[in-house]
């Protein structure tokens, strides 16, 4: 089936703007709106890198109303998907969604509404392209744009990555190729480059909106014991107006807070991956309509999930990255309001990532088990009959078995079945493809380090995060949106005061020192190393944390534990 043309600009741009008034009830797009439309439009395929609450869903809901062909979004969760999917139906657009959790009627509906073309989006899983009967089923019909919701998932280097999402280039030439809009609201220039390095997708552009939220105040408070955490996050909870997010690392760490919050007269709800299905969607239709004013959740709540409302994002436990913690946090104030972001900071908690990194990826014995199992008799043909043969986990499955199709050891026909393409497999090609996740273990531990960095540094708290992500502040001095530069700013004003009581020069507007801050190793001027970032000159220094000036023209910011001397 030929490629259908781009409808004629003028045609199209006339009809989005019908739909967005009458449909959608909107009176406008948003800059950044426009220039993804206008790229999906032109079949220009699109990575969007967009901040939460920017409109990421209506970048590709407008232009599946305007394409000749379907819309097929694939989403992480399923949550996601059944979020989309009502308020699209409430809008009578033609929406259906394919995964584990439906029952067989709806899962019969879906499929017949696929099949005769009646579906103008489908909402599936990454897991579902990896089907061949469900492929058959999707291409019946054209499909013209090929959306990935959340796609930092894709990204080995980004702080979500499911393995699922590897499937996602095949399935892609298995449509035929169509025009694809990534989106996600976090990505450094690294995760964005691996983005489209593992969709295979040529051409493809990268667009970035910019993270920089000027209604989100971020701020740290630093407790000394789990006691005090607890007692804090209480006191915060109770005084906080709205709604709001708890974030915490551990299902453990769920449960305690949630049954703390409940004792405390709060009306809390929970989410984590270990509630069955049935109690994770009563848990989050309680928080959705206002019946629970606080979520308590591990990262497995939150993506996609449109609490416009939400006033507060109070991280319990610290995240393992910047990433991480951009991306849950962002999930307060979509609407536009003023919002907190606080992280309540325990040393103990990089211990608690730590722990959580290690084994996370595949090593030597894993390869070996994933090669032996594909060697039996007779061979496997699906990922699941690979699983329960080799006895690893489904995720740490996938990542192997993509090392060895990278490697050509191992490749999948037009059914997707497994077909083993080497006699033996060189243990040097085996250390060569485990070698790659070592890189990828130090790149975790400098993320962690950046978040300690972050939550320890006396340094503006969005110059840190916008420094993270590349991206260039759009303010001079301080944000004056978190806790530092307020501080800060008070501090100054209070040395101006006290100068001009004492008939002296007013001090100049700029970050005042705390007059016991601790000296650091560091001078401006001294010559420094960083492990992956090389040879720099301090700027500036305190007791806990250096900025660098490196050759490049970037400065950054780091954990003074992370800086080594250069001998002169």
């Amino acid at each position: 089936m030929p490629t259908p043309k781009p409808a004629a600009p003028r045609a199209w741009r006339r009809q989005a703007e019908q739909l967005l008034k009458e449909t959608f009830r909107l009176p406008r797009l948003r800059e950044a709106q426009v220039g993804v439309i206008e790229r999906v439009m032109k079949q220009r395929s699109t990575l969007a890198i967009m901040p939460t609450g920017a409109g990421k869903s209506l970048c590709y809901q407008l232009p599946a109303l305007l394409l000749p062909g379907r819309t097929v979004v694939v989403s992480p969760l399923i949550a996601l998907m059944k979020d989309q999917c009502d308020k699209l139906r409430k809008r009578r657009i033609a929406a259906v969604e394919l995964h584990s959790a439906l029952n067989a009627a709806d899962t019969a509906e879906a499929e017949a509404a696929i099949a005769d073309g009646s579906a103008r989006l489908v909402f599936t899983t990454p897991e579902r392209l990896a089907d061949p009967a469900f492929m058959e089923l999707l291409q019946q019909h054209w499909v013209s744009l090929l959306v990935i919701d959340e796609a930092h998932c894709v990204s080995q280097w980004g702080h979500d990555f499911r393995p699922a999402f590897l499937e996602i280039a095949s399935g892609w030439k298995a449509l035929g190729r169509p025009t694809v809009l990534a989106l996600t609201a976090t990505a450094t220039p690294n995760v964005a480059e691996d983005i489209v390095a593992q969709l295979k997708v040529p051409d493809m552009e990268v667009l970035n909106a910019g993270a920089w939220r000027p209604n989100l105040y971020f701020s740290v408070e630093q407790l000394t014991s789990d006691d005090a955490r607890h007692q804090r996050l209480i006191a915060l909870v109770a005084a906080a107006e709205g709604a709001g997010i708890v974030y915490t690392a551990t299902v453990k760490a769920v449960d305690a807070v949630y049954e703390a919050l409940q004792a405390a007269g709060i009306a809390a709800a929970r989410y984590h991956g270990r509630l069955g299905s049935r109690e994770r969607h009563e848990q989050q239709d309680l928080f959705m309509n206002r019946k629970a004013r606080v979520m308590v959740a591990t990262n497995a709540f939150g993506l996609g999930i449109d609490k416009r409302d939400t006033r507060f994002v109070i991280h319990y436990q610290m995240p393992g990255g910047l990433d991480a913690y951009y991306q849950e946090s962002g999930r307060a104030g979509r609407d536009g309001k003023p919002a907190s972001c606080i992280l309540l900071y325990y040393h103990r908690d990089k211990a608690v990532q730590q722990f959580l990194m290690a084994g996370r990826y595949p090593g030597e014995e894993e390869v070996g088990q994933t090669w032996d199992a594909l060697r039996t008799e007779p061979p496997p043909r699906t990922l699941a009959e690979l699983q329960e043969r080799s006895g690893l986990p489904r995720n740490k499955l996938q990542v192997t078995l993509k090392l060895l199709r990278d490697i050509g050891a191992v490749a999948q026909n037009r059914k997707r079945e497994l077909q083993v393409r080497q006699e033996r497999l060189d243990p040097a090609s085996i250390a060569e493809m485990v070698g790659a996740y070592r890189e990828k273990t130090e790149r975790d531990r400098e993320m962690l380090e950046r978040m300690v960095f972050y939550a320890r540094t006396g340094y503006c708290r969005w110059k840190v995060l916008l420094e993270h992500f590349e991206e260039e502040p759009p303010f001079e001095d301080g944000c004056q949106h978190c806790d530092n530069c307020l501080r800060a700013k008070a501090r100054a004003e209070q040395a101006r005061q006290e100068a001009a009581e004492a008939n002296a020069e007013p001090l100049p507007n700029s970050t005042v020192p705390a007059p016991d801050s601790p000296r650091s190793a560091f001078r401006p001027g001294d010559a420094v190393r960083v492990p992956r970032y090389g040879d720099g000159e301090v700027v500036a220094a305190d007791a806990e944390s250096v900025r660098i000036a490196f050759p490049d023209g970037r400065t950054r910011s780091f954990v003074a534990d992370y800086v080594e001397a250069v001998a002169a």
